[in-house]
């Protein structure tokens, strides 16, 4: 039986070698069917135009769009009496350079004009601070989050999938919250504070001066100066009165402090250290996990950390806070701010009022 198998083993591999050394005779045709572009040159130029058309529009006979598909174009081929499976179609189309591609963003001019010059100068108080050990903190607030057994995008390690509501409507929420992030530049600590209102700037100062409570007085004892980074829109905007007002009152006036705040320009959130460092994270820890409870998104943001020592607290503030807050000329002389010299609209410090000692 060996002999048997060795036999048949030569025989086979002599066969297989034969036929890849075969060489076709001459005038002996190829083997196999041949190609349609072989058989009808003219597939390839009629395939060429077909998702031409379709990318090029006429509004006067109001033409159609659809999709372009492997099956429509094999379709739209048999007008002009050409056949040719899906298969076929897609050998055709890649020698010219057709392929499934996804909408690729490009980079738009900025509408803000000084957009570099205020990242440069924006970078200089923040050098400085940070030379002479003061505080320098980034603000911004997250994404609202729907309390409830919603659906959080993400995955986890688990033996089964945990069940949540088919939909996500507010109306079933329990509230919706609205994380206000704190973090400090110099020392990579985060304080988020979680509010169930509305982001207003009242919101937002409250929470700037919790921190400065819980936490900046006893990390920074003696310091009367302040830079915090923030975006330039939303309830901290460099536009909104309301956001000065509140830095004075409950912040500048209560703690003494002398207040730089630099804002971004628009569209450069992203660069603002607390969405990336702190924010970034917090979506991570709890991705994949719903947030059913408020104790539940807390436990979540203070459970946050990373390699490079990130450590996180959380508070929960059930004010209410009202939008809209109106804020007159009279309110805002009550502001003692004084613009930079530099972009005063985007940068600018807000220094205490002092009150006049009460006469007995």
């Amino acid at each position: 039986m060996a002999a048997v198998r060795n036999v048949i083993g030569d025989f086979r591999e002599r066969g297989v070698a034969w036929v890849r050394q075969e060489r076709p005779r001459e005038g002996a045709l190829p083997r196999g069917r041949p190609r349609v572009a072989t058989k009808r040159p003219g597939i390839t130029a009629a395939l060429a135009r077909l998702p031409a058309g379709d990318v090029a529009g006429d509004p006067v006979t109001e033409k159609r769009r659809a999709r372009v598909t492997l099956t429509r174009l094999s379709e739209r081929l048999r007008e002009p009496g050409y056949q040719a499976v899906e298969k076929t179609v897609r050998r055709l189309l890649a020698p010219l350079r057709f392929s499934m591609k996804a909408n690729r963003q490009r980079q738009v001019r900025s509408r803000c004009p000084e957009r570099d010059e205020q990242f440069r100068d924006g970078a200089a108080p923040k050098r400085a601070f940070a030379a002479r050990g003061l505080p320098v903190i980034s603000v911004g607030t997250n994404k609202k989050e729907l309390i409830g057994p919603f659906r959080n995008h993400g995955k986890v390690w688990c033996r089964e999938a945990e069940e949540v509501d088919e939909h996500d409507f507010p109306s079933a929420a329990e509230c919706l919250a609205v994380p206000f992030g704190v973090y400090d530049v110099t020392r990579n600590i985060g304080c988020v504070t979680v509010g169930v209102s509305h982001n207003t700037p009242e919101f937002a100062a409250n929470a700037i001066a919790r921190w400065w409570e819980v936490d900046g007085l006893d990390a920074y004892p003696g310091v009367t100066r302040l830079l915090v980074l923030a975006d330039g829109g939303g309830g901290n905007g460099n536009r909104c009165r309301a956001w000065k007002l509140n830095l004075q009152k409950k912040l500048c006036n209560r703690f003494g402090l002398e207040v730089t705040v630099c804002h971004y320009p628009p569209g450069c959130s992203k660069w603002n250290p607390v969405e990336h460092r702190l924010f970034s994270e917090i979506s991570k820890n709890w991705a994949g996990k719903p947030l059913r409870t408020l104790e539940i998104m807390l436990g979540y943001i203070r459970g946050t950390t990373t390699m490079t020592g990130l450590t996180v607290r959380a508070h929960l503030d059930e004010s209410t806070y009202r939008k809209g807050q109106k804020i007159t000329m009279e309110d805002m002389k009550k502001v003692n701010l004084t613009p930079h010299s530099v972009h005063p609209h985007r940068n600018y410090t807000i220094s205490p009022i002092r009150q006049p000692p009460r006469v007995p």
